[in-house]
């Protein structure tokens, strides 16, 4: 039996997007209670690294259909 998938990187970019949620939550705790252990410009980069994959992932499948 064959199964298609019609976007492939579906599930990659819901675990992408999970993993940096998770990062920005725990960084705006810490600088609400740590600010000397924050790392918010680690989180910006992180969030502009995944706009950008999940925007290319994106049109690439939409292209391919």
């Amino acid at each position: 039996m064959k199964t298609t998938i019609k976007n492939q990187y579906a599930s990659a970019n819901s675990a992408l997007i999970f993993f940096v949620s998770m990062l920005i939550g725990y960084n705006i705790y810490q600088e609400i209670f740590h600010p000397e252990k924050a790392d918010l410009i680690l989180c910006i980069v992180m969030i502009v690294l995944t706009a950008a994959t999940i925007q290319k992932y994106r049109k690439k499948a939409e292209a391919k259909e």
